[in-house]
């Protein structure tokens, strides 16, 4: 019942974040992601079969320390937002950044209800120590600067068009990129340590 619990509140959390993509594009002059139906938070129109189901799955099955997932992406134009690169990069933000509030929200909540634990089911407290873990998880995960994830598109307004362009083009390859870093440490360093230990910094700052 835990697995099920922690994979939905991972799933529904990706899925928030998508949708968070979608209505920033939208009100920055890309209606692509409203017009597919995709500004919902029915999750049928945000499965992916392995980024949401089945890598989240094993690795909880693993014991993996980071257990990471994700929505299909919202499809987004940058062709129709007013700013070009600066609403790339802004619209990839609102992502992570609706999950770390997400995260803080649930601590604030979190920590009402420890005031008056008598009144409150142990499994609320869990509950939302899952949330603001998945949520904390989400954002670090996604901030990361290897394309696909949103944290290229803000790396890459820091470089010139030229060159951003030439480092967003490993997107294609980026997700491969990522699961390698992720499970096979190179010289010493791990990404996988990487996160968790991020992971673990912003959980103790927020719940101490």
């Amino acid at each position: 019942m835990e697995l099920l619990i922690g994979l939905s509140i991972l799933v529904f959390s990706a899925i928030i974040h998508e949708v968070a993509h979608g209505y920033a594009a939208d009100r920055f002059g890309d209606p692509t992601a409203r017009l597919l139906g995709r500004l919902t938070l029915d999750p049928r129109p945000h499965i992916d079969p392995f980024m949401t189901i089945l890598l989240p799955l094993v690795m909880l099955l693993s014991g993996s320390p980071v257990i990471f997932g994700g929505a299909k992406p919202v499809p987004v134009d940058p062709f129709n937002l007013k700013e070009g690169r600066k609403d790339v990069a802004l619209v990839a933000l609102v992502g992570p950044l609706t999950n770390a509030i997400i995260a803080i929200v649930a601590t604030l909540i979190f920590r009402f209800l420890d005031a008056v634990p008598l009144l409150v089911p142990a499994i609320v407290g869990w509950f939302l120590i899952e949330v603001i873990k998945y949520n904390l998880l989400l954002a670090i995960f996604n901030l990361l600067p290897i394309p696909p994830l949103d944290g290229s598109k803000v790396f890459a307004m820091l470089l010139p068009e030229e060159q951003a362009n030439t480092y967003l083009s490993l997107q294609r390859f980026g997700m491969f990129i990522l699961l390698f870093l992720l499970f096979f440490p190179i010289g010493g360093f791990s990404l996988m340590q990487f996160v968790s230990t991020l992971l673990q910094f912003s959980f103790s700052l927020l719940l101490p």
